[in-house]
């Protein structure tokens, strides 16, 4: 039985990983037989209101930041994993058939410090170290929406094929280090063969969950003839 490796970033779209794409991702997963072991990294994120996608300001712009409420990303992550998920630090390649990265801000500003930093970004070193330990031992690294700009910084200097969607300002980022952007509209996927990279937009561009089920399914269907290719 193929067996994937899920790292998630926390629990909701604005802080954390993005639930209907994560979902739809563990769903294809599951309808192709196939087994998924989520992972989290450790350590505390500042909660963004899925109310009006703020912090409080407030205590921001009077420098008290350390009053905003945070969260740690494993135990929210445990949310979405129903308790099944394991430390990023845990994870090798070698137990794997691949490694998939759904959306959600989490990605930007948890596993990465794009929200903040932009092509100035930074990548969490458990992350970092997961991807280029699969994509070394020539095993497929899968994303959706944003978490490709993560696999931009990391692999870039490959010269991989991925897709942010449309051409905006993370898919320019994504071109400064070194990636090959390709636009994709909703429930498309691009796919580099050559680097065993497969991407989809999602909420980059769906404006519906049914589109966002789309493409993390051709997604799946690609890593499947990927992986049978591998054979």
């Amino acid at each position: 039985m193929r067996k994937v490796a899920v790292i998630l970033s926390g629990c909701g779209n604005r802080d954390g990983s993005e639930l209907q794409e994560t979902l739809s991702l563990m769903l294809a997963v599951d309808r192709k037989g196939w087994q998924y072991q989520c992972f989290a990294p450790e350590g505390l994120f500042e909660v963004v209101s899925h109310v009006d996608d703020k912090l409080d300001e407030e205590d921001a712009e009077e420098g008290t930041l350390e009053d905003v409420p945070q969260r740690d990303i494993f135990e929210e992550s445990a949310r979405v994993a129903r308790g099944n998920i394991l430390p990023l630090d845990h994870y090798k390649a070698s137990d794997y058939d691949a490694l998939l990265l759904p959306g959600g801000m989490g990605a930007a500003r948890n596993l990465s410090t794009y929200a903040f930093d932009g092509p100035r970004m930074t990548v969490v070193d458990g992350v970092l170290d997961a991807i280029l330990e699969t994509y070394r031992a020539k095993k497929p690294v899968c994303a959706e929406c944003i978490a490709p700009i993560v696999v931009a910084k990391v692999l870039g200097r490959y010269g991989v094929h991925l897709t942010l969607g449309s051409q905006c300002q993370a898919s320019e980022v994504a071109e400064g280090f070194g990636a090959r952007h390709e636009v994709c509209g909703p429930g498309e996927v691009c796919v580099d063969a050559e680097h065993k990279v497969i991407t989809t937009p999602a909420y980059m561009v769906a404006t519906r969950i049914s589109q966002v089920f789309d493409g993390s399914s051709r997604l799946i269907d690609e890593l499947e003839v990927m992986l049978d290719a591998s054979r």
